[in-house]
């Protein structure tokens, strides 16, 4: 059934201390979501279907604005004209088609894609393809900079733990936070997709015009995957923090890049994988 909330309730059947009982469980939502980018000029303009991902719904908006700067489709909040639900669908497919429409300034050329923009809850965009553009783009970070107290870490982990509400209630979602270098949470959104919830901080950042993100720290509540530190890399975010472990292609390209990487983050203990220059310790 097509629904609106990022929650459902279920009826299943739950068998715990030798005992069936019939109870309503609730689950996170899991939804695909099509977007389709409009470009050109005067009248020529275009239309292409650009993406599936499988989402939670809800910051659809900022979710499609964070994964076109991740994709290096825009570069800006004003390189977007408008974003709108496609009214023109099934029923069931109501609020899962968005529309982007860039600005005439916007150079796009869809033969450029060399490959196709396919996404699902549980990987994000792959291949060797997506390996090289990033390792071009000739972006790295500026080394040491923001500093991050090392007991800051732990009370990140904490603030995470507090505020995430889908996760409290379902088990099911993922979490990335956007952090100041002092420690203030200042965006948090959840999704089935880390590399959707991802994007949708960053797409909230670009809208609210808190870029650019170099005095910024990102946390996840899940492993730290190749394609979030690529996502990191185009949104400029030099310290990414996670409560599971890092990708080896992960470490590598945080190294290449000038990335603060942290792993296995828990109360008083952590793992660092690259970028070690950001964190200050006790004498």
């Amino acid at each position: 059934m097509k629904t609106d909330s990022p929650v459902t309730w279920v009826k299943i059947n739950s068998w715990n201390d030798n005992l069936l009982e019939s109870k309503n469980d609730l689950l996170a939502v899991e939804e695909p979501l099509q977007i389709k980018l409009q470009f050109g000029k005067g009248e020529a303009w275009k239309e292409k279907a650009l993406t599936v991902t499988m989402r939670t719904p809800g910051h659809d908006f900022e979710l499609a604005t964070g994964f076109l700067l991740a994709e290096n489709i825009i570069q800006k909040r004003d390189d977007i004209q408008l974003i709108r639900y496609c009214k023109k669908v099934k029923p069931e497919e109501k609020g899962n088609v968005l529309i982007v429409k860039l600005d005439p300034s916007v150079e796009f050329d869809p033969t450029s894609l060399d490959r196709q923009f396919l996404t699902n809850s549980s990987c994000g965009i792959c291949g060797k393809s997506a390996i090289d553009s990033i390792s071009t783009l000739g972006v790295k970070m500026e080394p040491g900079i923001p500093k991050i107290k090392s007991e800051l870490f732990s009370l990140l982990n904490k603030r995470l733990l507090e505020v995430q509400v889908g996760f409290k209630y379902t088990g099911g979602m993922h979490a990335a936070a956007l952090f100041s270098s002092n420690g203030e949470l200042l965006i948090l959104r959840e999704d089935v997709g880390r590399h959707n919830a991802f994007d949708k901080v960053v797409g909230a950042a670009l809208e609210n015009d808190i870029m650019p993100l170099d005095q910024h720290l990102v946390m996840l509540s899940g492993r730290i995957s190749f394609e979030l530190v690529q996502k990191s890399i185009k949104a400029g975010i030099p310290i990414l923090v996670a409560v599971g472990a890092p990708s080896s292609l992960a470490v590598s390209m945080a190294e290449e890049k000038g990335i603060t990487l942290i792993g296995f983050l828990k109360s008083g203990s952590f793992n660092i994988y690259s970028g070690k220059e950001r964190v200050l310790f006790p004498d």
